[in-house]
Formats: structure tokens, sequence, C-alpha cells
């Protein structure tokens, strides 16, 4: 269905305003409807929906919703639409998990691959531990919060219903911190991430170095004892307590600003996955292993591993945890850039289990040595479903077959997910859907 009336002119904003029924969700959340043939993207429509919007070029804002969609539900947090966080939280639940897992589904059949695809494991609102926000000087003034949606506007934001309590109650005590040297051009990244022994806090893009008054003033604001660690540009300015978290059961003391999974019942949802699809394997390559988050909990289980990974601090990490830790497998490492040399069959035959999580780009190059030559099992994670697909078909054409397909829902409300696909060697016949 196209405009239902004709379009009205507003002359007083010079735009088209027009009548549009939503049709359906596109790929990153957005309504969307059609004006003679041509596409319109309606930020926060939803299938069902008919709304007066207003248009510029191909997007249209809504100004009033005529006809609620059945879907429709009254988003639980008030900075909802002002904050560029979350994009679905006007979703019903059923709909908005079946969104998510419709993303996946699209991602694989455009790769040719049509496996069944598990229904979402969701971590849920108030469980992230993992948030970047942002700090600049606007409109005469130091703004903290998050980016507005499609902006560099920073929208203050009165708590926030993703992130864990702890870090909402926490988030006064990181503007204090963010106040005192936030740069007068560009911004300042805010990282925080909830530990087992206090917030750790990393601070980057200062664009400079940082002056003594502002350090002695950093060190000044840190007062807070539920600070365990502030770094600056990966400089550790002070550290009550080395910030621990548990991975598989092993302690883990990510450097400053590192990687982890954004929800800690998410990253027990996929070691789990894991340990699951490699279970009794007895050398398992770790690929983009990062600080260690399916190498520990690999290890930890009675698997020897070697975790390949570019980033020296991730690895010092790793390596610390493992040899901290009692009853552990072996874990050796080895610092490598797995886009420019991927591991090749004869590297790949000393395993019999791979588990690769690279991030947003995917990994075609060690996918085509992994069809060459892989081992009997791969567990495949990834953050995003084109890359994923694209990768997963690398390796159904080298003889693998997809036994499992597991949507992660960990960033709640967004269009973003993280998904795990367990593949194991065909022994006889190929099919595109990845099973024999």
């Amino acid at each position: 269905m196209t405009v239902t009336d004709p379009p009205k002119r507003d002359e007083s904003e010079g735009r088209e305003r027009v009548i549009l029924d939503v049709l359906q969700l596109g790929a990153r959340g957005d309504g969307l409807a059609e004006i003679d043939g041509r596409r319109i993207f309606v930020p926060f429509g939803l299938p069902g929906d008919r709304v007066v919007a207003e248009l510029e070029g191909d997007r249209a804002r809504i100004l009033e919703v005529l006809t609620a969609s059945a879907r429709r539900v009254s988003p639980a947090c008030p900075n909802f639409q002002t904050c560029g966080g979350c994009s679905l939280q006007h979703l019903a639940t059923p709909d908005y998990l079946e969104f998510k897992r419709s993303l996946v589904v699209r991602a694989l059949a455009s790769a040719g691959l049509t496996p069944d695809v598990e229904a979402p494991r969701a971590a849920g609102a108030g469980t992230r531990r993992r948030a970047a926000f942002a700090a600049a000087r606007q409109d005469g003034a130091v703004r903290f919060g998050f980016h507005g949606r499609k902006s560099w506007r920073i929208e203050t934001i009165t708590g926030c219903t993703v992130i864990t309590p702890g870090l909402a109650a926490f988030l006064p005590a990181l503007e204090a911190l963010a106040r005192v040297c936030a740069p007068r051009k560009g911004g300042l990244s805010v990282t925080v991430i909830e530990t087992l022994t206090g917030y750790d806090v990393a601070l980057t893009g200062l664009g400079r170095d940082l002056p003594a008054d502002e350090r002695a003033a950093l060190v000044a604001r840190a007062g807070d004892p539920r600070l365990a660690r502030l770094s600056v540009e990966g400089e550790i300015i002070l550290e009550r307590a080395p910030p621990a978290i548990k991975v598989g059961g092993v302690f883990l003391t990510p450097p400053p600003g590192g990687f982890l999974q954004a929800s800690s019942a998410s990253e027990g949802e996929m070691i789990s996955l894991v340990l699951g699809a490699l279970s009794g394997a007895r050398h398992v390559a770790d690929l983009f292993a990062g600080s260690g988050t399916f190498s520990l909990p690999l290890a930890a289980a009675g698997t020897r591993v070697h975790a390949i990974e570019s980033q020296a601090d991730a690895l010092k990490a790793l390596a610390a945890a493992a040899r901290n830790a009692a009853g552990l497998k072996p874990v050796t490492t080895e610092r490598r850039d797995l886009f420019t040399r991927p591991l090749t069959a004869s590297e790949l035959a000393a395993y019999d289990g791979v588990v690769i999580d690279p991030p947003r780009a995917g990994a075609e190059a060690q996918a085509r040595r992994l069809a060459e030559g892989g081992p009997g099992r791969i567990v495949s994670v990834s953050c995003d479903a084109q890359t994923f697909a694209r990768d997963l078909a690398i390796l159904v054409s080298g003889g693998y077959r997809i036994d499992r397909v597991v949507p992660i829902d960990q960033f709640s409300y967004s269009h973003h997910i993280e998904i795990i696909a367990c593949l194991s060697r065909r022994t006889a016949g190929r099919s595109r859907k990845g099973r024999p």
C-alpha cells in the first residue's frame, strides 16, 4: 500500500506531510513504507501502523500515529527516541525476538543457506555490564550521555533500562570524571565495565597528552570506592583493585579498555554452546581469541587450547589468567593477524576443533583455509549477520554441515545480534542448507 491520502504540504516547514502505512521492519529496525513504489524509512514505525509523517528524502518523521500496530507497546525508558541506543523498545517482546531471528534467517538466505535457526536467547533488560558513553563540550557546556539517533549531539540521560542497575547508579561518578577532561573539539569516549571488584573505566579520544593538572584533577575526582581502575588512552591512572571477571570459572583481569561481551548472562550462554559443540576435543584452536572468553573455559573443561589474537594486551591478560588458575589444561598463545596470515590447512591439521570469533568484518580468508582443510568441528561466533552468512557459505561449500544456529540477543532493543553456529564435516553429499 502506498500513500492513503493525497500528500499535504506544510507551507511553514516546506516539507510534505503524508499519511503512510508501515508495511514491515527493515534490517536496522526502521519501519518501511512506500510512496509510488519508492521505499521510505520510518524510524519507530511498526508494521500495521498508519501514521502522519513528514518527508525528508527517503526518510519520514512520525508526527502522529493514527492507527497503532497491534505489536506496539509503551517503551519502558524515558530516553527512548532521543537517545540513540535503543530502536525497538516499542515492539512487543515476542515480535521483537522474532525480528531478531529473522535478521539471521534473511542473511543466511541471501548466502543461499537455509538451516534451522533457533529462537534467540535473550539477556533481557538490565543485564548489560559494558557500555560506552560520550562526553563533549556542546552548547557552551559539557554534555555526558549517549549520542542521539544519527547525530553527533550528545543526549543526557536519566538512567538506562538496558545497563545493570549498579552501572546505572554509577553514572553520576562517570560524568564527574568525564567533565575533567572533555575536549573542546571532538568527543571523549567513556567506556565502563562492571566487574567483580568494581567499575573499570577507560577514557579515550582526547587527541592529546593528559596535562599534569588534569591528571591530578582526575585522581581527585576518582574518590568513589566503587571505581576499581581508571585509565586514559590505555595508561592506568589509578587502580584500587585489579578489575576481575569470571570466565567459565576462571578469574580474568581484562586490559584497560579491552573487549568483553556486553552481558555476562549472554557470555555464559555462548560459553555453554561452545563447550557443548567441542565436547571431547583434545586440542582446539581459538581464533581471534581476545582475552580468552572461550580459551579459558575450554582449558578448564579439559581441552588443550592454542589461542591466536592480534592484540598483545589481550593475549597478555589471557596468559596471566591461565597461569594463575589451577587445574587448567595447557593454554598456549600466539600473536598473529589472521586477516593477513590465516592458519593454513597444514597448520589446522594439529587441531580437532576450532572456535572462531572475528570482529564485524568476519574472517573470509580464514574461512577459505578452513574449507580447504579444517578439523571435524568448528564453532563460528559472529556479531554481524551478513559476514557470518558469507563465511558459513564458504565452509559449507568446503564440506561442512551446519548443525545448529543460535542467535544471542545481548544487545537488547537494538538491531544488533550475536550468532553462534556449530558445524561438522560431512561424510557424504552436499547441501546448500548445510545439512546432508
